[in-house]
């Protein structure tokens, strides 16, 4: 259990997951009002003292994502003007990451505005959950534990004791990560060559790798649409595979998302609760892992200043 003088507030956007890290860590949640006023301003007010604390603050730019992020820097605003000693942003879902490059003209790049509006809010560090892409933590001028769900996911699926299994790569950014996976699961690597014509679209072109008679897995860190794992699942039972499933970190499932994921050929879609799920979303075969252990470890051995890196060992 961290110090008394730890502090852990949250925000609206994921409930559930904040309560369960401050039950790991037996800490009682901060009090803080979250409101709006009647013109949908956010207004938020910490209401106990943490001149001197070490502070946390908890809210996943997970959709409506500008109202949690607006949520998070006023957050962080508010701390910072009542004198707190330290700030750690812990962000389970880092939005507004897919634009991390200038890859055309005339183009922002979000992820590293967002980085920087963090930044001048007052906050002194960020504890994120399996970013889209490791470059994003040079986007910050202050430091960032970069967190992985992997061990969790690994963990559930190392327990489904599954028999020639395949782990596979959506593309070949995703390369570095089911290369881990696979290695952990003791399993082979394939990798999906995928093109996007426009956003949230894609074409899988070719399998590499042999996937025939295995049962494959498909590690991602965000499904949006559910349009992409369809299209992967259909292309690699044509390659002969004898069963597909599908792991993310972080289930965006915007607009059919969770009908696609359903009327898809996926036996699951096994998600961790870096965005909340509301009953709109919940279908039979998308599966809710917790990170809330993860995080809350990593929150008490930040607050220990002890290594967040070993726990990845």
């Amino acid at each position: 259990m961290p110090g008394e003088k730890t502090k852990i507030f949250c925000g609206n956007a994921v409930p559930e997951l904040s309560k369960e890290i401050c039950d790991y860590l037996e800490v009682p949640p901060g009090n803080a009002t979250v409101s709006t006023f009647s013109d949908d301003e956010i207004k938020i007010q910490l209401n106990e003292n943490v001149r001197g604390a070490d502070v946390f603050l908890i809210n996943s730019t997970a959709p409506p994502v500008n109202r949690n992020l607006m949520e998070l820097l006023i957050l962080i605003d508010a701390a910072r003007r009542a004198s707190a000693q330290r700030i750690t942003a812990v962000i389970p879902y880092y939005g507004y990451a897919r634009q991390d490059m200038k890859d055309r003209p005339r183009v922002p790049v979000t992820a590293k505005l967002v980085a920087n509006l963090i930044t001048a809010a007052g906050a002194d560090r960020i504890l994120a959950v399996d970013l889209h892409a490791g470059q994003l933590q040079a986007f910050f001028d202050i430091p960032v534990d970069h967190l992985f769900a992997a061990p969790v996911l690994v963990d559930y699926f190392g327990k489904q004791h599954l028999d020639n299994l395949t782990v596979v790569a959506p593309d070949t950014g995703g390369v570095t990560r089911a290369r881990a996976f696979a290695k952990r699961l003791n399993a082979d690597l394939a990798i999906l060559d995928k093109r996007r014509p426009s956003p949230n679209e894609a074409e899988i072109m070719n399998v590499i790798g042999d996937v025939n008679g295995r049962y494959t897995l498909i590690v991602d860190d965000i499904v949006d649409t559910g349009g992409t794992l369809a299209k992967a699942a259909e292309a690699l039972l044509a390659q002969g595979a004898s069963a597909v499933s599908a792991s993310c970190t972080h289930p965006v499932l915007s607009g059919s998302g969770p009908q696609e994921v359903e009327a898809s050929r996926l036996e699951e879609l096994v998600v961790c609760n870096t965005i909340p799920l509301d009953d709109t979303k919940k279908r039979k075969k998308i599966k809710v892992l917790s990170v809330a252990p993860l995080l809350g470890e990593a929150i008490r051995r930040i607050h220990n200043e002890d290594s967040v890196s070993s726990l990845f060992v």
